[in-house]
């Protein structure tokens, strides 16, 4: 189902129009926005209910979590260096199942429709691509598009013509490259702590990823949100 895009008008990047509704996130003085976290909240929970139904709801246990995830994708550098989060690294999601990574995932950039979203890709189905096309599909990720990997240790051991892969242990290691060479970042969600990231995909790739991510966690006890 297709939903209706979020507009703004360049003059004024701090409003938002979804429909018939406005909602003004912050102030504007012609060159910054000076964002208002509860306004911020405000907006993610209508565009939430859009795109998810009206079931959807911004919970309060997760207002810290979203409080740095929302401050990073509107680039508050002051802020984010105050909460420890490099903005020129990609971010790192981590918790529960169906605590909610991959909505706010999707979710967030709809906070900054100005700029260019990343292509979200669920690991699984990249598996299954590497099984058909093989290792092409690995270079493929070696180009200058900013990718979400949606629940990355969930996926198998790719298989092509006989020969198995970590396929998403050496899309890492591309990703990695790409980083360094040309600053472009990769966003992750997992189900996956450190300990078992590093028990999938072997230490040398997790080092790296702490090269190119900045950990952001639910806590353990966060509610799964899909019952």
């Amino acid at each position: 189902m297709k939903h209706p895009a979020t507009y703004y008008n360049p003059k004024k990047p701090h409003i938002l129009i979804e429909g018939a509704t406005q909602f003004e996130l912050g102030t504007f003085d012609g060159k910054s926005i000076s964002y208002d976290f509860p306004k911020v909240l405000k907006y993610l929970d209508a565009k939430g209910k859009i795109l998810y139904g009206k079931s959807f709801k911004i919970y309060e246990d997760d207002h810290e979590l979203l409080l740095k995830l929302a401050s990073y994708f509107i680039q508050d550098h002051e802020y984010c260096k105050k909460l420890d989060i490099d903005t020129g690294k990609g971010i790192l999601l981590s918790g529960p199942v169906g605590c909610g990574k991959t909505t706010l995932m999707r979710l967030l950039p709809h906070l900054v429709p100005h700029k260019k979203s990343y292509n979200f890709i669920p690991c699984r189905n990249i598996v299954f691509g590497f099984n058909g096309v093989g290792f092409k599909l690995i270079e493929d990720y070696s180009d200058n598009k900013t990718y979400c990997f949606d629940d990355l240790g969930v996926e198998h051991i790719g298989r092509h013509y006989g020969k198995d892969c970590n396929v998403m242990g050496e899309i890492l290691i591309s990703r990695y490259e790409v980083f360094r060479q040309r600053h472009v970042l990769t966003h992750i969600t997992t189900n996956l702590n450190a300990e078992e990231l590093q028990e999938k995909y072997g230490e040398r790739i997790r080092s790296r990823m702490r090269e190119m991510f900045n950990l952001i966690a639910f806590a353990d006890t966060a509610r799964d949100k899909r019952g």
